[in-house]
């Protein structure tokens, strides 16, 4: 079965840094990786993806903070998260798009969730 397993949330006062990570298994031609968040009483929103050529798209309300990376070779994914603010609080949820070992169809992954908590 398809496994996201991500690492890497905590607490951290604002204006610190944290990196998230993320790596999938049992998935093949993996196209497009990402993080999304959900903060509590809202809805999910993407925050960071990147294709395997490795063109980026950010929220606008993390460009300049945040950077996504990736290696494809060892299908993971990375957030590094730079002068975190309190509204960055929220579950970040790996994302990844690909075909299953088992299967014959893309389909969409995700991994269970990593805290982050920001202080002020």
């Amino acid at each position: 079965q398809v496994q996201l397993v991500e690492s890497g949330g905590g607490l951290v006062q604002a204006g610190g840094s944290l990196r998230l990570s993320c790596a999938a298994s049992r998935l093949n031609f993996i196209n497009t990786m990402g993080w999304y968040r959900q903060a509590p009483g809202k809805q999910r929103e993407l925050v960071a993806t990147i294709t395997s050529g490795g063109s980026t798209n950010y929220a606008d309300s993390v460009k300049g903070r945040f950077t996504i990376s990736r290696d494809n070779a060892k299908n993971t994914v990375n957030l590094q998260m730079n002068s975190l603010k309190p509204e960055d609080t929220a579950v970040y949820y790996c994302n990844a798009r690909g075909i299953p070992v088992a299967g014959s169809w893309y389909g969409d992954y995700w991994g269970q969730g990593t805290q982050v908590t920001v202080s002020s």
